[in-house]
Formats: C-alpha cells, sequence, structure tokens
C-alpha cells in the first residue's frame, strides 16, 4: 500500500466534514476540559454508522463462538477485520484516528481505551455471557470504558510494581488498591482492572487477575479528572478500591498467560495505533507551518523563502512520509489477519512519537511568539503530542522491547 484509495478518500472527506461541524467549534471546551468528550464520540459513530457496523459484527462474532468457531476466550483478534473491536475495513478504522488527531487528539485517547482496551479485553479474553453483559455497550459506544493497570508507585514496572491485589473470600474476590493516569477513569461505566491474586507468594511472581468493575460498586471510588499537561480532552482520573467484592463473573479468565498475556496484547493494540494518531498531528502541524510560512512576512518578503523555514518544512515532510509508512504497512497488515509484534508494534511508537513531538515543537518555533499562543493551535498540538513519548510505554520502554527483542533472536 503506497496510497490511500479512493475509497479512504472519500471516508477521510467525510470525517473532516463532520470535524468542522462538530469538533471545532467544541475545540476550546474541550481543551478546557470543560466538556467531556463522550457524547462527540456517540455523534461520530452515529453519523457513521459505525454503531450499527459494531453491533453486526458483534452479533456474527457471537453467534460462530456459540457454534464452537473461532473467536473464544483468549483469541487473539488478529482475524478479519469484521472480528476486531468495531468491525469495518482496516482502513475505516485508522482514518477517523488520523483526522481526529489534527483538531483534538485527547478524543482519540478517549475513543481508543474504551474501545480497544476496554472493550478489546473484553472481547479477547471473556465470555460470550460477559460480552454480552459488558462488550456490545462499551463496543458501541453507549457505555464508556476504561482500562485500570497504571499504580502510583508501579509506573513502567507496570506488573512487578504492582500493588492491588485480590483475596479470595469463599466463591468470591475482595479486591483492593488504587490505579493512576487512567483514560477515561471519572466517567467510565465499566472497569477492566488488573491486579495480583494475594495468595502468600512473593508479590513479584503472583498471578495477574482482570476483573471487569462497574460504577456505583461498593468501594469503588473514582476521581475527579486530574489537571495536566495536554490531552485535555481525554479526562484522566484515579481509581480508588477499599474491600471491593466481585463474583467470579466478573473474572476474564480465557486463554493463556492470563491478565500478563492480556495487557501485552492490548499493549500491541495501543502502542500501533500511536502512530495514526502522530500522522494526524504531523499533517496537521505541517498544513498550519506551510500555510503560517506562506502568509507570514519580514523584512519585506514572506518567511517561507528563507532557507532555515525551508529546512523545517523539509524536515516535516520527511517525518509526515515516514510515518506515512508505518500507517500504511498497519493497515495492510491487519487485512491479512497479521498482528504486529510486541517489539514491532514498539518500534512504531518509539519513531512515531518522537517525529509527532519533533514535528510540533518545530511548528511552534517556526510560528516564533504567535506558535506559543493558544490563539495559534500549534501551541495545542505540542502539548498533545509529548503525552505520545510518555502513554502505553515511555520511549524508554519502547527500546528495551526493540533491544531484547533484537538480542534474543
Amino acid at each position: 500500500m503506497i496510497e490511500w484509495s479512493e475509497e479512504d478518500l472519500m471516508i477521510r472527506d467525510a470525517v473532516r466534514g463532520w470535524i468542522d461541524a462538530e469538533v471545532r467549534p467544541n475545540l476550546d471546551a474541550l481543551d478546557a476540559g470543560e466538556l467531556p468528550p463522550y457524547d462527540l464520540i456517540r455523534s461520530l459513530y452515529k453519523t457513521f454508522g459505525m454503531d450499527e457496523m459494531a453491533r453486526s459484527s458483534f452479533q456474527k462474532r457471537l453467534a460462530r463462538e456459540r457454534e464452537g468457531g473461532a473467536g473464544g476466550p483468549g483469541a487473539s483478534g488478529s482475524g478479519s477485520d469484521e472480528e476486531r473491536p468495531g468491525g469495518g475495513d482496516a482502513a475505516m478504522n485508522m482514518l477517523p484516528i488520523i483526522e481526529l488527531c489534527k483538531v483534538s487528539p485527547g478524543l482519540v485517547t478517549a475513543m481508543g481505551v474504551s474501545l480497544g482496551l476496554a472493550a478489546g479485553t473484553i472481547m479477547k479474553r471473556g465470555t460470550p455471557e460477559q460480552k454480552e453483559r459488558w462488550g456490545l455497550d462499551l463496543l458501541t459506544m453507549e457505555k464508556v470504558g476504561a482500562w485500570a493497570i497504571t499504580e502510583p508507585n508501579s509506573g513502567s514496572d507496570a506488573f512487578g510494581g504492582m500493588q492491588a491485589t485480590a483475596r479470595k473470600a469463599g466463591d468470591e474476590y475482595v479486591v483492593n488498591g488504587s490505579k493512576t493516569f487512567i483514560t477515561n477513569g471519572p466517567y467510565a461505566d465499566t472497569i477492566v482492572f488488573y491486579c495480583k491474586l494475594d495468595d502468600g507468594s512473593d508479590p513479584r511472581d503472583r498471578e495477574i487477575l482482570t476483573f471487569v468493575l462497574d460504577r456505583g460498586m461498593p468501594g469503588l471510588e473514582q476521581s475527579r479528572p486530574l489537571r495536566k499537561m495536554g490531552l485535555h480532552s481525554s479526562p484522566t482520573g484515579e481509581l480508588f478500591l477499599n474491600d471491593v467484592r466481585v463474583g467470579p463473573d466478573r473474572l476474564l479468565s480465557g486463554g493463556s498467560g492470563g491478565g500478563r498475556e492480556s495487557a501485552k496484547q492490548n499493549f500491541v493494540t495501543e502502542r500501533a495505533g500511536v502512530a495514526a494518531m502522530a500522522l494526524g498531528v504531523i499533517e496537521e502541524c505541517l498544513r498550519l507551518s506551510v500555510e503560517y510560512a506562506k502568509a507570514r512576512e519580514l523584512w519585506g518578503q514572506r518567511i517561507g523563502d528563507f532557507q532555515l523555514i525551508q529546512l523545517k518544512l523539509a524536515k516535516m515532510e520527511v517525518a509526515r512520509l515516514n510515518v506515512q509508512n508505518l500507517v500504511f504497512r498497519h493497515v495492510e497488515m491487519q487485512r491479512t489477519g497479521r498482528t504486529p509484534t510486541l517489539a514491532e508494534a514498539s518500534a512504531m511508537k518509539l519513531y512515531a512519537a518522537q517525529a509527532a513531538n519533533e514535528v510540533a515543537m518545530e511548528a511552534v518555533q517556526l510560528f516564533g511568539g504567535n506558535g506559543y499562543m493558544s490563539e495559534y493551535r500549534v501551541e495545542q498540538l505540542a502539548r498533545d503530542a509529548k503525552s505520545f513519548q510518555i502513554y502505553a510505554g515511555t520511549d524508554e520502554i519502547q527500546v528495551t522491547h526493540i533491544a531484547r527483542d533484537l538480542l534474543s533472536r
């Protein structure tokens, strides 16, 4: 794949039209954190029939599972497009991400966590009953999902440093602990929660369990949105669990590897998706920079005639082409039913995140004093782009995963 098809471009233009009509007028409220993003995401889904596609795909998949076909608990999710959360063609999944990230990357973060991580985990690891109970409402965006693994004292050591526990109490579990930096945490209806089985063994070696929690459960507290540097349109919060009692019906136990393998599969999904998000930021920063370089004049000529400005634009274009090729490769992999390895996804995220951050900061520099003002959108994009190098694993963590894979061959 070397370029978008005519059908892809039609989808892109339709999404752009919706964004111009629905998102841009609300951008200030979104970036101020005053407007939660969920009604806008639901509008996107309804406008393009994505909710109905998800519903149809869900029913077909569940029917196959009940007949004993593929896609049961523990399925990798690397099958056809129809079998993935949300269904549809691979490009249809990528293009809205790219276009939304040109305007409000936080919308994509909120949507991606709810669909790709929360719903994705349930659809890969849940029983048919669990999928019916929680999966469909998440896939259609009728409910908001959160994926809770990060803790205040664990950070990048997500498994080893995990302190949240589940203790057996008869037929139930009693869950205690806290999570932080949880996307959608303040507003989530459904929470996929990772913790360790408190069985008396060495804490670092304990089994990782994954539960599905519902808003309002006794002992579960969801904080107000945290203040942060960027991605203000994506609410982030903390979760506190104090003796939350959960039955075995809430335990996601399908597949080999348990909770650890489940989380690793989601790391692949999340990291590969960052490339599409980065492409959106890069394309928008480049577009705004070219327009500004043509319009802004100094010493009687447009600044685009100066070679230093031309160098910035040229480097932005090189970054755009490289990240676009990563996205095209990922689309082709999806279409052939192949899932990236963890190292491949880490490589995609590492390069794309660094490229988006560099392009956004260069755009601020090109705009000069105007670039530092919120009136000029590159300021917001620069703040948002920095998050790409932190969430879903920092740059440093991506390096370790790539290097370990190389050294293990």
